[in-house]
């Protein structure tokens, strides 16, 4: 689908939902997490500024910088929507930094993917995998599984990111946790494989790591799959989207209206915005899979990696994965990275 349509369809999809509420707004939404190049937000961002004339500045921050801004300003909040992975979603609504607010489209979420109530629901899904600068990499071959990377052959090549401050980056540690025989309660294949790869050269960058697997930097980014396939198509760089051998974990990324936002009808339009067929359309153009049951262009689809090497994937009680985190996080200080 081209920008021009896209914004076209938002300005039809906009107006149609909201009507006259547009005449109530202020000029700008404040929309905390949401990176130009993640997620195609600059795409998103910039078609719902087309479509409402709400000016919406991009904001670099990553899930755990935007729930403990959140947290240091909830006596005078300056964000009015935010967004991160679901785990953070779920520790936002227990700190009290997010309020319930159900756009259009909020039945339409599986339950597993949402909060009841609407303190926090995914907009899109995506899936750990590795991002793999092939020109990097020469005549190494590329890593087809997660014990592939703990090789003395990628010494230094492997990063993602810090699993204490990133969403993907805790889903990292989750997924291959899991796959290699892992649970929820029991975290020691994880610390055990990532102490190894941190003897190795592991490199731990805290902010979206997209460029640097793009310019070689980190010639093995374990990240969102999405991201990679954006850097191939998109950009044209040299870069293997790879599912692991041993299997991967999905990652839902949700929303929330901010506890007491300074500008609420407009962080409820972005939300509404977000959910739409307009605003779920912009995601997969970045290929992310939309929350919602909405027809996707083929032509994306038949860019992407098969669908069997997708059923690898699995999903997981992200509320328990949640509950788990803080222990994760002092053990990967403690153990992982020491």
């Amino acid at each position: 689908m081209s920008t021009r349509f896209a914004q076209s369809l938002a300005v039809t999809v906009v107006l149609a939902l909201l009507g006259s509420a547009l005449a109530q707004r202020s000029d700008i939404v404040i929309a905390y997490n949401s990176p130009d190049q993640w997620a195609n937000w600059g795409g998103v961002l910039r078609a719902f500024t087309a479509a409402t004339g709400i000016q919406a500045p991009n904001d670099a921050k990553n899930s755990g910088q935007t729930l403990a801004a959140l947290q240091a300003e909830a006596a005078r909040p300056q964000a009015d929507t935010a967004y991160y992975g679901i785990v953070f979603g779920i520790e936002a609504k227990r700190v009290g930094v997010a309020q319930a607010y159900q756009p259009p489209g909020f039945d339409e979420i599986p339950e597993a993917l949402k909060d009841p109530e609407g303190y926090w629901f995914t907009v899109h899904r995506g899936a750990i995998a590795f991002l793999v600068n092939t020109d990097q990499l020469g005549s190494t071959p590329v890593p087809q599984c997660w014990s592939d990377l703990a090789d003395p052959a990628y010494a230094g090549l492997v990063g993602f990111l810090d699993p204490t401050q990133a969403a993907v980056g805790y889903s990292v540690v989750v997924a291959a946790n899991l796959a290699l025989g892992g649970t929820l309660e029991n975290f020691d294949p994880a610390i055990d494989y990532f102490a190894r790869l941190y003897r190795n050269g592991l490199i731990l960058p805290a902010q979206t790591a997209t460029a640097l697997v793009q310019q070689g930097e980190i010639p093995i980014l374990i990240d969102a799959d999405f991201n990679g396939y954006r850097l191939a198509i998109v950009d044209d760089a040299p870069i293997t989207v790879v599912i692991p051998c041993e299997g991967s974990l999905e990652i839902p990324y949700v929303m929330s209206l901010v506890n007491n936002a300074p500008r609420p009808d407009n962080g409820r339009l972005l939300l509404d915005f977000a959910l739409s067929d307009a605003g779920q359309r912009l995601f997969v153009e970045s290929f992310l899979r939309p929350v919602r049951d909405i027809e996707i262009d083929p032509a994306i689809s038949a860019q992407l990696l098969p669908a069997s090497d997708y059923e690898r994937v699995v999903g997981t009680d992200f509320a328990a994965m949640q509950a788990a985190q803080e222990d994760v996080t002092r053990r990967w200080r403690d153990e992982a990275t020491r």
